[in-house]
């Protein structure tokens, strides 16, 4: 069977990798697309180096743009190349819109295709990836699902049970396989960032650092609770830019770098007192490593998260954030378990499904 991958974003790399090898010893044939959303090469290309994928055999490098103009390019760049390649099947990952432009291609072409990471619901329409995930489920032929609570949503709109399958998370197959090599890495990183006990952020959506009502207060408490704690933030160049433009004078224990690798920055997290975030991913990552996770944001697409994991949502409440701060560094530390299949197999049994 000839399988094609497409991929566009960070978290869809570090998803479709376990997949790519699960395929790969069952003997399948696989095509790489890169759809170029993300097309700085410390958010792609060093991750297809890291996670052990090959390199790409398509890359539509449609960069950045609207949502409407980012999708509308992947449509269109997207289908010469699924019509002169025929797969049989194609796998689309997470919610972004290189998932969502590919999936419509797939639809209207009559090209089965399976969804990686289905089910999730954050209820939040304001979310554009919500509106992705909403509309792969219902065109996919082939569900597979990270948690029970998946299944429930798609189940309650009318998914047929028969295209739905629990195999668990495939972004913990990544973690799982790669955590001992990221292991290796932290003395150096501890050296470099005169790290001993930190914390760990990562801010990257529009409604935390487009609207300066919620950026400048958020960097102001954030500055604050870097008094407390060493703060390390990886942070995109331009929210970089926005930081330093509103705070004039940071505390020097606020530890703004550049983006890392994923190994890099499953090494930081592991070791972390605690992570502030706005990512869906991390607060997977956390929940599995037993950090406690702050995540800025007031509803999660990944609730087991919160009902099993390690993470508790603080959406704007920048008091709820000290009082959850000051919490966990009293030694009041969120204590969660590791939700069911969250055992780095995950990718095994996709590969067992597509080869029945």
């Amino acid at each position: 069977m000839h399988i094609m991958h497409v991929v566009g974003a960070r978290p869809n790399f570090m998803k479709a990798a376990p997949v790519y090898r699960a395929l790969e010893e069952n003997g399948h044939r696989q095509t790489i697309v890169h759809t170029g959303q993300h097309y700085d090469a410390r958010m792609s290309e060093v991750f297809f180096h890291q996670l052990a994928i090959p390199e790409p055999d398509e890359n539509l490098n449609v960069g950045s743009g609207s949502h409407a103009q980012q999708t509308a390019a992947i449509m269109s760049r997207f289908e010469p190349v699924i019509l002169g390649r025929k797969p049989d099947m194609v796998l689309v990952y997470g919610d972004v819109n290189s998932t969502a432009a590919a999936a419509l291609v797939c639809s209207k072409l009559g090209i089965r295709f399976g969804h990686v990471e289905s089910g999730l619901r954050s209820r939040d329409r304001s979310m554009p990836e919500e509106i992705n995930r909403l509309v792969t489920d219902q065109l996919a032929d082939i569900l597979f699902t990270p948690s029970p609570d998946g299944d429930e949503n798609l189940l309650r709109e009318g998914v047929a049970k028969e295209k739905v399958h629990f195999v668990g998370n495939v972004m913990i197959d990544t973690l799982v396989r790669l955590l001992p090599q990221a292991e290796q890495l932290y003395s150096r990183l501890k050296t470099e960032l005169s790290l001993d006990s930190f914390g760990l952020m990562t801010i990257h959506r529009p409604a935390n650092v487009d609207d300066e009502s919620v950026f400048r207060p958020m960097i102001e408490v954030l500055d604050r609770l870097s008094r407390q704690l060493v703060l390390v933030f990886p942070v995109h160049p331009r929210t970089r830019a926005k930081w330093a433009a509103l705070l004039a004078q940071p505390s020097p224990n606020l530890h703004i770098i550049d983006p890392l690798g994923y190994l890099e920055f499953l090494a930081l997290q592991k070791h972390a007192s605690l992570v502030i975030t706005d990512s869906g991913g991390i607060q997977e990552e956390t929940t599995y490593l037993g950090v406690p996770c702050l995540t800025l944001r007031s509803n999660t697409e990944r609730p087991i998260t919160v009902t099993m994991g390690t993470n508790v949502l603080i959406g704007h409440n920048w008091d709820l954030l000290q009082q959850e701060f000051a919490r966990t560094l009293n030694g009041g530390r969120r204590t969660g378990t590791i939700p069911p299949l969250w055992d780095g197999k995950a990718s095994n049994r996709i590969a067992h499904i597509l080869s029945c």
